[in-house]
């Protein structure tokens, strides 16, 4: 006799649900009092990524008093402080117009105001741009990069403390980064632009993908900093702070997780090379997606930081997977030094 009594809502999930409903109700107020001050929409689109037949298409929909230049601006190169992205005013469950080789596509942002999907459509191998608008903003454009089917090498790459030198795990100093400071204080790591770019034309047609626990609102401030220092383009999947409707915050690790088993699966005849750090999580992680797809693994290549670096990190990540997987893992305290390894793994 099977039991059919239906499951209890726990205490905690009654609790994560309160945050974040108590999270939408105070989007909403802000909603409601913005537009009542004459904010309009506007969208800001991210580089996103495809096969021939479908493309991820990236942005966000924020409420703005700016003129259209100034959005614009804001959206592509102005000099804008991290906290400034913060302050804006997310539209919950927005209709978006996606427009891409001719088609036009309608789809809905999420209770933060994302927009993440994926739609149909036929493009050729490279870069594409795509444009999205709502009904009250004007359009933002994006690049999109297609994936050759016969493509056999992918570049994924951490973005804090490998690509960009930051002390994040620190909470005043992760504030001061994320909220003071702009792109021009940010310092890229020695050689890492240039192993990205190697690795990018030394592999030609390989997607390249920023994966990160950052939040969505820096990303126009992340993507200025890779332009202005010369890595190479590539699709940021960053994540979104606050409550979700079963935890109090979102998880960085499954962040990761999540969207490495997913380019897995959208792409099965690539092995990607992933690039991180010591400072976090990375090792763990990556580990971990080698052992469960070694048929989707080149090689994991982890910067090591300096003794400074690591003191302000909160310390190294321990990593109980090392050594247990097939795939090859190599350590250097920079670009250059990774290059080496990788070079003699024949990557480069």
């Amino acid at each position: 006799m099977t039991d059919a009594t239906p499951r209890t809502e726990s205490a905690r999930d009654r609790v994560t649900n309160i945050a974040a409903r108590a999270e939408d109700a105070f989007h909403e107020f802000r909603e409601r009092r913005a537009r009542g001050r004459n904010y309009t929409e506007a969208i800001i689109a991210y580089a996103g990524y495809g096969s021939t037949g479908w493309v991820r298409v990236l942005g966000r929909v924020l409420l703005t008093r700016q003129p259209a230049h100034h959005r614009h601006m804001h959206s592509t190169g102005a000099n804008v402080r991290g906290w400034r992205s913060f302050t804006s005013i997310p539209v919950a469950e927005a209709e978006v117009i996606v427009r891409l080789n001719g088609d036009r596509h309608v789809v809905t942002a999420d209770r933060g105001g994302v927009v993440d999907v994926v739609v149909e459509t036929k493009l050729a191998p490279g870069w594409h741009t795509v444009s999205m608008q709502t009904a009250e903003s004007e359009p933002a454009e994006a690049m999109v990069f297609i994936v050759a089917p016969e493509t056999e090498i992918g570049i994924i790459s951490d973005i804090d403390d490998t690509v960009m030198v930051t002390a994040l795990p620190r909470p005043l100093l992760a504030a001061w980064n994320t909220f003071v400071l702009n792109e021009h204080a940010r310092m890229p790591t020695p050689g890492m632009a240039v192993l990205l770019e190697r690795l990018s034309k030394t592999h030609d047609g390989a997607p390249v993908i920023y994966l990160s626990t950052g939040a969505w609102n820096v990303a126009p401030t992340l993507t200025r900093f890779l332009t202005r220092n010369m890595y190479p383009a590539g699709a940021l999947l960053l994540t979104d702070w606050g409550p979700t409707r079963d935890r109090w915050f979102r998880s960085g690790s499954e962040h990761k997780r999540n969207n490495l088993a997913r380019l897995a699966r959208e792409f099965p005849q690539i092995r990607w090379l992933l690039v991180g750090d010591d400072g976090q999580h990375d090792e763990d992680i990556y580990s971990e997606f080698a052992r469960n797809h070694p048929e989707h693994s080149a090689a994991i290549a982890i910067r090591e930081l300096s003794v400074s670096e690591a003191v302000l990190a909160g310390g190294r990540a321990r990593d109980s997977n090392r050594g247990h997987s097939r795939i090859p893992m190599v350590y250097g305290p920079d670009g250059a030094g990774l290059a080496k390894k990788l070079e003699q793994l024949e990557l480069l």
